[in-house]
């Protein structure tokens, strides 16, 4: 932080914020969400200080970036987490040790700056909450998935079911404790759907203190291409995200399996996950057409006549949205925030998670329909546009400082 900073906080006090986020802004959905939130934190000129591993080289959204000032961890902090030996196999530890580093790093910082208001996200923000706790501090606690508990439920069966393993991925039961004791210590609980609140409140969270809010998209970046040409031959899907065993992509490929080889071809933009996700997944794709890689998701969305997404646990799915934007109809679950967007049968179809055959179902009911896929799709884009513009982070802004009692000029 700056001199020049530090003294402007000074002569500002009852207007200074700090974010504590654990992911990139702008940068996948966890970094996508950290970005909406900050933008949503300075959207009333507040100051804001954010404490994480930085942002996106580019912005994620077509407002300016935010007038935001910036505190990244040394290096020391990244480093701590990596010297242990295990972390090959333990991912979920490792990934323990790194939030717990960065939290404990950022409650340090917090404690110095002294703000007004602390907004912080799941598995990085327990520290700071203990802080604000003990300084009367108001919180609000950013969770971007649905409760931790059942995140890890639906791993270790899954794990247990597709592996034959026991799971050592992220979250492990010591994550699990960590968040929940975030759960108690924040003031205010932000979500992003409906789903993600009534997961929270199912396992205990009170209702009262969880408050969803949706999530904007870039309307000017993910928008329809425009594409003359007739479909034909197998019905060109998309999956984006990575190929962890929370987002269901062995019942896609089963879905696909059962359909016939020659029925769907499949394009996956995502990372391959973990060592077992990716021998998961060598084995399952054999026989299907399928081509997968990491990167933008963009042309992808572009070359699809459909997004298939089969989460298990998801509080939210940026990629629904996306395809939606540019004119996709979408295959969600019921355990998908982002289903709420979907109209059955006008825009897309929400079907039971980890259902297979049900899956298959929709394909074959998409097949069908192809001649209507492109007429959805327009329908997905009108909707979009009237639920996810930036605007929807005035509500954000208004709600965060209005609980708060935080005065902006």
């Amino acid at each position: 932080m700056r001199v020049s900073d530090i003294g402007r906080a000074e002569r500002n006090p009852r207007r200074r914020v700090a974010i504590v986020y654990g992911a990139p802004a702008g940068i996948g959905g966890l970094g996508l969400q950290a970005a909406s939130a900050l933008q949503a934190l300075a959207f009333d000129g507040a100051e804001v200080h954010a404490f994480g591993p930085g942002r996106a080289a580019e912005w994620p959204w077509p407002a300016p970036l935010p007038q935001v000032i910036w505190h990244e961890p040394p290096p020391s902090v990244a480093a701590r987490s990596a010297r242990y030996p295990w972390a090959r196999w333990r991912t979920g530890q490792l990934q323990f040790h790194r939030d717990s580093a960065l939290g404990a790093w950022a409650a340090n910082e917090v404690a110095n700056l002294r703000p007004q208001l602390c907004y912080a996200f799941t598995q990085v923000g327990l520290e700071t909450l203990q802080w604000a706790s003990a300084a009367r501090v108001s919180t609000v606690l950013d969770n971007p998935n649905g409760h931790i508990r059942n995140f890890r439920k639906i791993c270790e069966q899954e794990s247990l079911r597709w592996c034959t393993a026991k799971y050592y991925g992220h979250p492990t039961e010591a994550m699990v404790q960590r968040v929940e004791r975030e759960y108690e210590l924040g003031d205010r609980v932000r979500v992003s759907s409906r789903w993600a609140k009534s997961s929270m409140a199912a396992h205990g969270v009170a209702d009262e203190k969880i408050y969803a809010f949706g999530q904007p998209l870039n309307l000017s970046r993910f928008r329809p291409f425009d594409d003359t040409r007739v479909p034909e031959g197998p019905l060109h899907v998309c999956f984006v995200g990575s190929l962890d065993l929370r987002k269901g992509f062995v019942y896609l490929l089963r879905a696909m399996k059962l359909l016939g080889p020659r029925f769907v071809k499949l394009e996956i933009v995502g990372a391959t996950g973990d060592r077992w996700c990716r021998k998961l997944f060598e084995n399952e794709r054999m026989g299907l057409d399928i081509e997968c890689a990491p990167g933008d998701p963009l042309a992808a969305y572009h070359r699809a006549e459909l997004l298939a997404l089969p989460s298990l646990e998801d509080g939210f799915g940026f990629a629904v949205g996306e395809a939606m934007a540019c004119g996709l109809p979408v295959i969600v679950t019921d355990c998908c925030g982002a289903s709420e967007w979907v109209r059955p049968d006008e825009t897309g179809w929400v079907i039971p998670a980890g259902q297979a055959e049900a899956l298959a179902g929709a394909l074959d009911h998409a097949m069908r329909r192809r001649g209507e896929l492109r007429p959805m799709g327009r329908v997905a884009r009108e909707d979009v546009e009237r639920r996810a513009s930036l605007q929807c982070l005035s509500a954000v802004s208004s709600w965060v400082y209005g609980i708060s009692g935080l005065r902006l000029s």
